[in-house]
Formats: C-alpha cells, structure tokens, sequence
C-alpha cells in the first residue's frame, strides 16, 4: 500500500491510499479520486515527504487490506448528501428565514401542500416538532464540482 498526499483544484489537501502507484494512475485516470471537501474531481498528487511504514517496535502503520480508506467513505458520503441536495433543491420552494413561519402555514391549511425548507433554529425546530409538524435537518453540503 502506498499513502499519498493529494490536492484538489480548489487547494483542498487530503490522503489517499492505493495498492501501488498504478492503482492511483488507473483512479485518477478514471476521476474516481474525489476531494472529500468540494466533490472536486480534479485531483493531484502533491509534493510529499517521505513516510515510514513501520514504527519504533517495527509493526505496519499500513491499513490492513480490507479496511476502507476515510477519505473514499467521506467522498462516498459527500456524494450521497449532494444527491439528497439536488433532490431538495429541484422538488422543494426555498423560503429560507420564513421556514418555521411557512412550515405552519403548510401545517394548519393556510397555504397550499408543498415542500420546503430553509433555516431554522434548533429552538424552533423543536417548536414545530412539538406542534407535530414533521421537519428534518439535512446536512447542506456545497454542491459539487461538474
């Protein structure tokens, strides 16, 4: 396994494990490598300083081979969250401030059904919670990089 210090186009640093420097080739030919910040897939290696693989008692500082690398389940999971982001932002009315104030009046029959969403605060969340109107909080992740 090797370890290597990437960059995105946007100057996002991070680590990526490869099985050998054919591995990362093949990825980054294909842009599978993703920039866990920005979704970038404009990915290099940057200048790097050696690394050791063994440490002071001589154990492998390497991840074992069935171990999944935290960058790859971040990029994973930043591209699942930018798809509950565009599935929000094609199917839902953005009302930014006012959401607790227009969630009520979805609520309680004063406006017509629609979804939403918007900001709200922890405190008021809780309120419209306790009023029984359903609301959830979504991690707004930045969109990503085309």
């Amino acid at each position: 396994m090797i370890l290597y210090d990437l960059r995105c186009k946007d100057g996002h640093s991070f680590e990526g494990w490869f099985r050998d420097s054919a591995g990362y080739d093949q990825q980054a030919k294909a842009r599978k490598i993703i920039c866990p910040v920005c979704g970038s897939k404009k990915v290099e290696k940057a200048l790097m300083a050696p690394r050791l693989a063994r440490s002071r008692r001589g154990e492998s500082k390497l991840p074992a081979k069935n171990e999944k690398m935290v960058n790859v389940e971040q990029a994973e999971m930043l591209k699942a969250l930018r798809g509950v982001r565009k599935q929000i932002e094609d199917n839902c009315d953005y009302v930014g401030e006012r959401f607790p104030e227009e969630a009520r009046k979805i609520h309680y029959g004063e406006t017509e059904q629609r979804g939403i969403y918007g900001e709200a605060s922890d405190t008021e969340a809780e309120a419209l919670k306790d009023e029984g109107i359903t609301v959830n909080r979504v991690p707004w992740v930045p969109p990503a990089d085309n």
